[in-house]
């Protein structure tokens, strides 16, 4: 199986090297009786995109949900281990998770843009964060539009319902929604799964753009659109990480049988 693997920025620090921004460490998730991952230790390189591959029920959603607690709406969910943002460990009991979740943003794999117009998706967090002021407001639209490389498309119709965008324009709307309330981090779970093949393209070509200004986390099942936006991938097999490297040597020169049988197809 042939991987377009990026061609730009080939050379990529060893993980040793990297001082992460995000960092899991002995990182464990139970739900209910059902161990769902064991031990994770991986690092997050500061304004990269890493890609998280591995089949269905691996555990790949899951570790996404442990870096911004979403794992602490699932009934049931026990984490374990520590993740490590800006020298703090996330699962502190004095975070504020309402504050963790706009510096780790999150994008899911189905568009959810809220039952209003354009601008009020946008202005929707600056606002609850206490902006009032309409002509920042006006700014922060109209930047996060074109961080997500949609202002073009909807400048002329930000006051008409977000539900009427295409697919594609509402997942892209969901990722300015999320860069309003600048985020460090984007999580992105699956995000262009659900999408038509030029949308899909659309926003692998905004994730790679977006690593200029923020640290990227995508999930995928996909392994070309891991190969192709990712500088880093981690591979996760049964709840445990197997391997973590720089993109191209992963898909190219993997150090785990394991890893070179999944990405060459003889499972998952």
């Amino acid at each position: 199986m042939e991987f377009e693997t990026n061609s730009k920025d080939k050379e990529r620090k060893k993980l040793e090297e990297i001082d992460p921004v995000v960092e899991a460490k002995n990182i464990s998730v139970w739900y209910g009786e059902e161990k769902a991952l064991e031990n994770i230790g991986l690092k997050v390189p500061k304004n990269n995109v890493t890609a998280i591959i591995g089949p269905s029920g691996c555990g790949k959603s899951t570790f996404l949900r442990c870096i911004n607690r979403m794992n602490d709406l699932i009934e049931g969910a026990k984490v374990e281990g520590k993740i490590v943002y800006k020298d703090k460990n996330l699962y502190d009991p004095d975070i504020d998770v309402a504050s963790l979740r706009r510096k780790i943003g999150m994008v899911f794999q189905k568009p959810n843009p809220f039952p209003k117009s354009v601008y009020e998706n946008i202005a929707y967090g600056p606002k609850i964060g206490g902006m009032n002021d309409k002509e920042e407001l006006d700014e922060i639209v109209e930047e996060s539009l074109k961080d997500a490389a949609l202002w073009d498309e909807v400048k002329n119709r930000l006051h008409s319902p977000a539900m009427d965008l295409s697919g594609g324009q509402q997942q892209r709307l969901c990722i300015a929604r999320a860069l309003a309330v600048e985020p460090d981090v984007l999580l992105m779970d699956e995000p262009a799964s659900a999408l038509d093949p030029i949308a899909m393209s659309k926003i692998e070509d905004l994730i790679y753009d977006l690593k200029q200004d923020y640290t990227v986390i995508i999930v995928t099942h996909n392994m070309q659109q891991a190969a192709r936006v990712s500088d880093y991938t981690a591979f996760l097999f049964m709840g445990k990480l197997i391997e973590h490297s720089p993109t191209e040597k992963l898909f190219e020169n993997p150090d785990k049988k394991k890893t070179e049988d999944y990405i060459t197809g003889r499972f998952g």
